[in-house]
């Protein structure tokens, strides 16, 4: 196990080189000069020079992309061009924002999910079945930040029982964390009817069950935990997924996570500053896989083996 931890964890190399390297080529093919948007539309030509030439912005691109890459090895991650703060200590001051929120959309999310998925299949075709299938489909369907702005009509302005942005609070967090968690709550759930219908047609639940075992043990004991396989894969999925959905839902909540930074950063073509937050976006959605594979091993002993 411990070896295959390291193999994961030395993986992350070739991804953090990818990542930034299509990042750094992306963010130099948008229209618009970082030093024109520092300067202002008045700044005269002479001063856009000087302050490319100060930002390196007048070298080739692979020497801009291997000067960063230099830094970043020595575990800088830059200055930004817009507020010339250090883009870790910008980062990582927003970065515990985002995980509340993607942490608080998860447990929503699975709390949910894995009770409505169990009894929508052990109750299949049932008036509860179709209703929890039908909810399920409008969760995949609506779009996170339309389906925020709705959360905000009606419980921060009609009925006044939520703030509408900022975070203050666990008020502050419910309105986010329901927008975030609702389309992936939907994902879980469906995932888990599908291969709940499918553990429980099985040979052994039929012997289990002419065993004379009460349903609810059939169920918790030998279906569920065999049908947890393909929920966690898609629980560790959708967890990735509220990493990057919450560009959108930080964006409509006006939450102070790294999403909301990174697009803020994206208009000012402000390079290191996105480079840093996708960064941290990589890092985590590798991590939560390596979690989920090691997950796999506790739930199924027979992958936990194939580790060894």
């Amino acid at each position: 196990m411990i070896k295959f931890i390291i193999k994961r964890l030395l993986a992350l190399i070739p991804v953090i080189i990818g990542v930034t390297f299509l990042v750094y080529f992306i963010m130099s093919l948008a229209p618009g000069d970082p030093a024109l948007l520092l300067l202002g539309e008045d700044a005269t030509p002479e001063q856009i020079a000087d302050l490319r030439e100060e930002m390196g912005l007048d070298q080739p691109l692979i020497v801009q992309y291997g000067r960063y890459m230099f830094k970043l090895v020595t575990g800088d991650m830059g200055t930004s061009y817009k507020t010339k703060n250090a883009v870790a200590k910008e980062v990582f001051s927003r970065f515990p924002n985002t995980l509340i929120l993607a942490g608080f959309s998860t447990l929503v999310s699975i709390v949910l999910a894995l009770p409505l998925g169990v009894f929508a299949a052990v109750k299949q075709n049932s008036l509860f079945d179709t209703v929890s299938m039908v909810v399920a489909l409008l969760g995949v369907s609506i779009p996170i930040f339309w389906f925020g702005l709705l959360l905000i009509l009606l419980f921060a302005l009609k009925l006044g029982w939520f703030p509408v942005s900022g975070f203050d609070g666990f008020k502050s967090l419910v309105l986010p964390g329901l927008a975030l968690a609702f389309q992936h709550m939907a994902a879980i759930a469906r995932t888990t009817r599908s291969s709940m219908l499918e553990t429980i047609r099985q040979d052994y639940i039929r012997t289990v069950r002419a065993k004379g075992l009460p349903e609810n043990k059939v169920i918790t004991r030998h279906a569920l935990k065999n049908a947890l396989i393909p929920t966690i894969t898609v629980i560790g999925l959708q967890i990735g997924g509220m990493m990057g959905g919450s560009v959108l839902t930080e964006s409509v909540f006006a939450w102070p996570g790294i999403g909301r930074l990174m697009i803020s950063s994206i208009s000012g073509r402000d390079t290191p500053m996105v480079l840093g937050c996708i960064l941290m976006f990589s890092i985590t959605f590798s991590i939560i896989n390596l979690i989920v594979d090691i997950v796999y091993g506790f739930v199924d002993p027979r992958i936990k083996a194939q580790y060894k």
